[in-house]
């Protein structure tokens, strides 16, 4: 199931009903659950980018927006991340800082045994932005199409090769049917992975175009890798 992105003529009501789901969840909960939900809202509205769907803030900027050491900053989004609330895109690496997107079906998912404690017309608003598995059908244009699920059943989840391509499937979903989910791991040397693509085409596409998501999830689970090498 994927969630429609917050634009359009009703993107501000619906990003109101998604902070009201958030604040309504976290009163439900236990007190640290709530702290944390106060945090989410308040990163949201300060500094959440709807344009690129990313939140990319420093942790310095976080600990004075939160009025809390930096310490307790790593501990937060270690537990937003665990709530699977946050999907972290790119590590902070040499001096950039980490980005992060909101997981919209799990906030939905968490949130949704308390929509009726807001009212009735919410209940209905908020079951209209989720669209349907079968509202929207991606047709890949090389190979044999497979069910994604099947893919990630395929794919050794404990192994990192495996962890990046479930990373990408959760943050890129479209991305990953399209691009990604047919790569394969050939080898790491050094500061470089090496990846083989389907075709040639695919390859240079990747590298082209949609490479920096690849490499953020890379860099989450393999470490120090600097370079993303293609071939078809």
């Amino acid at each position: 199931m994927e969630i429609k992105r917050f634009t359009g003529h009703q993107a501000g009501s619906q990003k109101y009903d998604l902070l009201t789901a958030i604040s309504v969840a976290g009163l439900s909960g236990t007190p640290g659950f709530q702290n944390s939900m106060m945090r989410l809202i308040a990163l949201i509205t300060a500094r959440y980018n709807w344009r690129t769907d990313e939140l990319t803030v420093g942790q310095k900027e976080m600990a004075r927006l939160w009025s809390v050491d930096q310490r307790t900053v790593k501990r937060e989004i270690k537990r937003l991340t665990n709530y699977n609330m946050l999907l972290q895109l790119r590590p902070g690496v040499r001096g950039r800082v980490a980005a992060y997107r909101l997981n919209y079906t799990e906030i939905y998912r968490l949130s949704k045994p308390v929509w009726q404690n807001v009212g009735s017309d919410f209940v209905s608003r908020m079951e209209m932005q989720i669209p349907k598995p079968s509202e929207k059908v991606v047709h890949v244009q090389f190979g044999q199409e497979k069910q994604l699920e099947v893919e990630l059943e395929r794919q050794d989840l404990q192994s990192p090769w495996g962890r990046v391509l479930q990373r990408l499937s959760e943050s890129e979903m479209l991305l990953f049917k399209c691009w990604y989910r047919d790569l394969q791991l050939v080898e790491t040397q050094d500061q470089t992975i090496t990846l083989r693509a389907p075709s040639k085409f695919i390859a240079q596409y990747i590298q082209s175009h949609h490479l920096k998501p690849l490499l953020g999830a890379i860099q989450l689970e393999f470490g120090r890798i600097r370079k993303v090498r293609l071939i078809g």
